[in-house]
């Protein structure tokens, strides 16, 4: 039902848009409708990565790798999948939805995303170059350990500690 009503809220505003001024309305949908076509081939690629990893690896693997019982070890499997990995936030939270439907604990999803929106591996020879090595590696470590932080608070107001 709130789906219904967001849809429906923005289709009034378009109309009142488009009834205001047409061109900027028009303008405006175009250049949405092209940031949509940038964004459709990753969002695809991850959803059938994870549907393919889901498939493969069914609940009982993730459960037992990234469920609650894994504890403070499937914490860090997730902290270290998550730092290396580079996926937009767009992207990371159906993905971590997905597995937690499919097994996964709440520290370990906290854990995932904390470190996968806020440590950067990849980017990090980009980083070095505009900032330097210390700036750069003092960052990612802070990050890091921060990861492991928001997970013990998930766990806590979770009630998985």
């Amino acid at each position: 039902m709130e789906n219904i009503i967001l849809y429906a809220v923005t289709l009034v505003l378009v109309i009142l848009s488009f009834r205001r001024d047409r061109m900027k309305t028009k303008k405006s949908l175009l250049k949405a409708w092209k940031a949509f076509e940038n964004i459709l081939p990753q969002f695809l690629g991850i959803i059938v990565l994870v549907g393919i990893m889901l498939a493969v690896l069914n609940a009982e693997v993730i459960s037992s790798l990234l469920g609650s019982a894994s504890g403070w070890f499937g914490v860090a499997i997730a902290s270290v999948v998550g730092a290396i990995t580079l996926i937009p936030g767009f992207i990371a939270f159906p993905t971590a939805a997905m597995l937690l439907q499919g097994g996964a604990g709440y520290m370990q999803i906290g854990a995932f995303i904390s470190s996968l929106m806020m440590v950067g591996v990849v980017t990090m020879p980009l980083e070095i170059k505009h900032f330097g090595k210390k700036a750069t590696f003092l960052r990612n470590g802070i990050a890091f350990c921060f990861a492991f932080v928001a997970a013990l608070v998930i766990g806590k107001v979770m009630g998985e500690l």
